[in-house]
């Protein structure tokens, strides 16, 4: 994520549309290429996959020893640092 990207979050807790789209096509081209990037897209506009629905599926297919694991592993990686705002 970019310097400028986090700094907006934290200042404005808000993105405008470009912002979001520029930063999401750096965060694909990075991890996928400019091909790889416009081959994603490409599949998302084609497909238009239901991204719930993969997610639970994705979820149910996890025995229960295996999805514990996983979580724990996420928490020790990204411990909670207490600053969530109270709405």
């Amino acid at each position: 994520m970019s310097k400028l990207f986090k700094e907006q979050i934290n200042t404005k807790n808000e993105i405008n549309t470009f912002e979001l789209a520029d930063e999401g096509m750096n965060c694909l081209t990075k991890h996928f290429g400019i091909v790889g990037a416009e081959e994603f897209i490409a599949m998302v506009l084609r497909e238009k996959p239901d991204y719930t629905k993969w997610r639970e599926t994705y979820y149910d297919a996890m025995a229960p020893d295996e999805f514990h694991q996983k979580a724990v592993a996420y928490a020790k990686e990204h411990p909670y640092t207490g600053k969530a705002e109270r709405l």
